[in-house]
This record gives C-alpha cells, sequence and structure tokens, in this order.
C-alpha cells in the first residue's frame, strides 16, 4: 500500500535542463523544480509550452507593385424608415394617436405658447423663465403652495387648507379653503368653504356640489349645476343646469336659466368689447 501512489505517478525530463521529477499521471502542465521553467505534458512526455512571437512586416518598397484589394460590395442605398406607421393602419392610428400641444401661459409675464403634450417643464420664450408642467394628485392634508402648469385632482381624502394653487386644470373632490389661479378649468365635486381667491377659464360645478365663495370669482365661462353662494364675474356666459341654486350677484355677458334652476341675487349683463 506504500507504494501506492508512485504507480500513479509517471517520470517527466524538464526539456530545458534535464531534471527528472515524479508528476501524477494525469498531469497537464508543470514547472520544473530545478529550473522554474514552465512545460506541458502530452502522452506523459514533457514538451516545451509554445511561446508567442511579433512578426514584424518586411517595409514595401516604392517599386513594389500594390497588392490587389478585394472589389468594394456596393451596399444598398439607405432608406430611412417610416417614423409614422398608424397612417397606414387605421387601427394604429386609433392606438397611436398623437396628443395635441398644450396651451401654456408664464407665471412671470403673462405670455402664451404652445409645448408637447410630453413635457414635464418649459422654459418662456419671452422671459425665460422656468414653468413646471408636473401633474398633482393629493390625498392627504396639504398646506404648500402649488405653481404648475399641470393637472391638479383633490382627492376625497385630500384637504387644501392654506397657500395657492396655480395650475392648468384643477377638479376637487375633497376639501379646499385656498385661492385658486386656473389657465384652463376649475371642477367642483364637493362640499366646502373656498376662502381664497378664485381665477379660471371655465368653473364647473357638477350636480350635487354645494359651495361657497367668500371672495369673488372671475372666469371666462360658468357652468351650474349644484348649490353656489357667491359673487360670480364672468366675461362669457354662465348656465345654470336644471338643479342649480345659484346666490348672489351675477355679472356676465348672458345668463342662461333652464327650466328648474333657481337664482336669488342681482344680475348685471355687461358687454363684452369688440376686438
Amino acid at each position: 500500500m506504500a507504494d501506492e501512489p508512485k504507480r500513479n505517478r509517471i517520470e517527466l525530463t524538464c526539456p530545458e535542463c534535464g531534471h527528472v521529477q515524479l508528476e501524477p499521471a494525469l498531469v497537464v502542465s508543470t514547472q520544473c523544480r530545478s529550473c522554474r521553467a514552465n512545460y506541458q505534458v502530452r502522452d506523459g512526455v514533457a514538451i516545451i509550452r509554445p511561446r508567442t512571437a511579433t512578426r514584424l512586416a518586411i517595409p514595401r518598397k516604392d517599386s513594389d507593385p500594390m497588392p490587389e484589394q478585394a472589389p468594394v460590395k456596393k451596399l444598398a442605398p439607405f432608406r430611412r424608415p417610416d417614423s409614422k406607421p398608424a397612417q397606414r393602419n387605421p387601427l394604429l392610428r386609433f392606438l397611436f394617436r398623437e396628443k395635441p400641444p398644450r396651451q401654456i401661459t408664464c407665471f412671470n409675464c403673462g405670455h402664451t405658447y404652445f409645448a408637447t403634450a410630453e413635457a414635464q417643464s418649459s422654459q418662456c420664450p419671452r422671459c425665460s423663465g422656468y414653468i413646471s408642467l408636473r401633474d398633482y394628485e393629493i390625498a392627504e392634508p396639504w398646506n404648500r403652495r402649488i405653481q404648475t402648469r399641470g393637472d391638479v385632482t383633490i382627492l376625497k381624502t385630500g384637504s387644501v387648507t392654506s397657500g395657492t394653487i396655480q395650475c392648468h386644470n384643477l377638479t376637487v373632490l375633497g376639501s379646499l379653503s385656498g385661492s385658486v389661479d386656473c389657465s384652463g378649468d376649475f371642477i367642483i365635486r364637493s362640499h366646502g368653504k373656498i376662502l381664497g381667491k378664485v381665477k379660471c377659464r371655465e368653473l364647473r360645478v357638477e350636480r350635487g356640489a354645494r359651495v361657497e365663495f367668500l371672495n369673488p370669482v372671475s372666469a371666462t365661462s360658468a357652468y351650474i349645476d349644484g348649490n353656489v353662494r357667491g359673487q360670480l364675474s364672468c366675461t362669457g356666459s354662465v348656465i345654470l343646469e336644471k338643479q342649480a341654486q345659484l346666490q348672489g350677484l351675477v355679472r356676465a355677458a348672458s345668463l342662461v336659466v333652464k327650466p328648474g334652476a333657481q337664482h336669488s341675487g342681482t344680475i348685471e349683463i355687461v358687454q363684452t368689447p369688440k376686438s
């Protein structure tokens, strides 16, 4: 049993210095214990490990002929892929409809311009002011100012107690008592009192909503289908739907009262200036 390890070994002779040493029978490469040279083992025989060498090209003389080059393969002319495949397929045209550009009004100078619908921010081309286009969804108590030309939605669990909301469209499902400055629509679907000033393009009070404005409301037009108390000043028309109940002063270019609607207060019809 003491001779068993020697039976599984072979004698290898170093090809560099001739030193003989024992190695396992399954050895693939090893190092000479005498000269430290590395060599490979193939079929039980030591072989010098091949060394890589760099081969330099012979410098060509000017009189030598140029080697023949392979003919250059001509490539087909480049064609730009169709960037609007939806124009060929009506279904794709419906699924991938391009959103129209959004209209933006600068907070600083009041300049109005258009930007792409996917933009998250913009810069006024007149005064170079920064304009955020971020959308907000408020689902908890909020007492900070919001200044964006995106849309703001106050959910049923959300409430804005102070500060000013400057945005494009504002939808109120919860509680709001701050000031409002909308370049778009101001939609109310809840109950409460609004203590601050309100300025918007169109005021919409949905059916079942009850709201009281403690400051005058300035809008281009108003659509009321709920219970409203306050003073409205519109350069356009005020429409009272069947379930509408309006108390207070109404100053507008026209007033439309549908059957079933109620209004108690003063009405002033103003003339819109001709351009």
